[in-house]
């Protein structure tokens, strides 16, 4: 029985389509979510050097990230499926997280105030896990509404909006400290260990990342349980409680998402390491920096430069984001993402021949054009593999092929720079590259089951008009 026919079967009704508008109210809030990230990305490692961590431990602090999203993704996507109320079913999470997460932010470049109790560097692994947590309630249960309120054949169009958005949080995160640096704040780190210039981006993060949640709490809607039913069908799957039914979830994990797994393992492998090593990458490949260096002023233009270049991504990303769905229509969803990571890798690698800081937002354009695809594309290609009634959590679970090779990377990375590649993270980053080629070969592989419902959807609507 084709899918079409299923869905007449079970009387299940055509999910109306949504505006551009409409699309765009309910995914702004990810443009507060990734501001704060941007802050976190580009500056994180910096004030944690800046606290006294050595390089090669910076991964450990960053393995933080990934193993809070692995604990806390699966549960917040179990329990908002599981969830109405007079706030909606995702909602309450993004309220909940947003609140955190600007508590994390305002407090995170202030944790050497309580370097009398406890030292700073530990005060401000403690502030970056809050912030994590943080973080991963409100941004869980967006990838679900999305997936919740478009039909088929409107998720590359709602994720590439939400990506676009993602890239203008992600850019001006990127660039204000260099913007604030520029524009009179101090970019030398005074008592505290962190500059002005960084504690002030942390400070409008927070009021960003608060304003942004509250346009898609207010203007944005979700269907009631009765209508969700309606577009989406009853579970056939029967509750057994909360941990059960979550690891009966992950026996049962659809195969378009094993497959989609291991692409995001290499995708998500190479952007830890460029994330935690590409500031002392160019600090010390680039600029020539040795010793300790991290209180120098020098250190600090390396990391305007790379939070900057960071910036140039997301703002390739946002562009590009836009037509994904133009792209995708042509050549289909899977080459288009397997393209966009082959661009990502060849970015990444070119850092290694740069000499000139001015040029790292040359290779940034390849890894906007990966990064892009990164937050869109799997998320489509699951979204139409997973039964009623799972979106959350499956979206949960998928978390793990994200935070697990960060994990890896966090427990393996450090080491491998301090003994194989004798404290040079330029290598790090070098490996970042062939691991995002890897990820581009491996899309090949992956079977797209949403191609068929979309078909499916263009069939019935051309019937209703009959």
């Amino acid at each position: 029985m084709s899918s079409t026919a299923a869905l007449a079967k079970k009387g299940l009704m055509l999910k109306p389509k949504l505006s551009l508008s409409q699309i765009f109210l309910m995914s702004f809030g990810f443009l507060g979510i990734q501001f704060g990230f941007a802050l976190q990305n580009g500056n994180t490692s910096r004030i944690l050097r800046s606290f006294g961590a050595d390089v090669d431990q910076l991964p450990m602090f960053w393995i933080v990230a990934p193993l809070v999203g692995m604990i806390v993704q699966p549960l917040i996507g179990h329990y908002s499926d599981k969830t109405w109320n007079r706030f909606g079913r995702r909602k309450p999470y993004f309220l909940v997280g947003a609140i955190l997460s600007s508590v994390a932010l305002i407090f995170l470049p202030n944790s050497a105030l309580l370097s009398s109790v406890i030292t700073a560097l530990w005060v401000g692994a403690g502030m970056v896990m809050i912030m994590d947590t943080s973080f991963n309630v409100a941004m869980e249960p967006f990838r679900a509404l999305v997936a919740d309120n478009l039909p088929d054949s409107q998720r590359t169009s709602g994720f590439a909006i939400q990506t676009f958005l993602i890239g203008v949080g992600a850019v001006v995160g990127s660039e204000l400290p260099e913007f604030l640096a520029n524009h009179g704040f101090s970019k030398v780190a005074g008592a505290s260990g962190v500059a002005d210039n960084i504690k002030y981006s942390f400070y409008i993060g927070a009021a960003v990342f608060m304003a942004a949640i509250l346009v898609t709490v207010f203007f944005s809607k979700e269907y009631p349980p009765a209508d969700y039913e309606k577009y989406h069908g009853k579970s056939e799957i029967k509750s057994q409680g909360g941990l059960k039914d979550i690891v009966g979830d992950f026996k049962r994990m659809p195969k378009t998402m094993k497959q989609l797994g291991l692409v995001q393992f290499f995708s998500w492998f190479a952007l830890f390491s460029m994330w935690v090593f590409t500031t002392d990458a160019v600090a010390t490949h680039v600029y020539g920096l040795t010793g300790d260096y991290t209180k120098s002023v020098a250190y600090n233009d390396a990391g305007n430069k790379v939070s900057s270049a960071f910036g140039t991504y997301n703002l390739v990303a946002a562009v590009f984001a836009l037509f994904l769905p133009i792209i995708a229509k042509f050549i289909g969803r899977k080459l288009t993402h397997s393209v966009c990571l082959l661009a990502g890798g060849i970015g990444l690698i070119s850092i290694y021949f740069i000499k000139d800081p001015a040029m790292l937002k040359v290779s940034m354009i390849g890894i906007g054009l990966a990064w892009a695809s990164i937050l869109a594309m799997p998320y489509v290609i699951l979204s139409g593999s997973i039964p009623a009634g799972k979106l959350g959590i499956y979206m949960g679970i998928f978390n793990f092929f994200i935070t697990l090779p960060q994990i890896i990377n966090g427990l393996l990375g450090g080491w491998i720079v301090k003994h194989l590649y004798n404290n040079q993270p330029i290598y790090a980053v070098v490996l970042a590259g062939f691991f995002m080629l890897c990820a581009a070969v491996s899309m090949v592989f992956v079977y797209d089951a949403g191609a068929d419902k979309i078909k499916d959807e263009k069939i019935l609507v051309h019937n209703e008009v009959l």
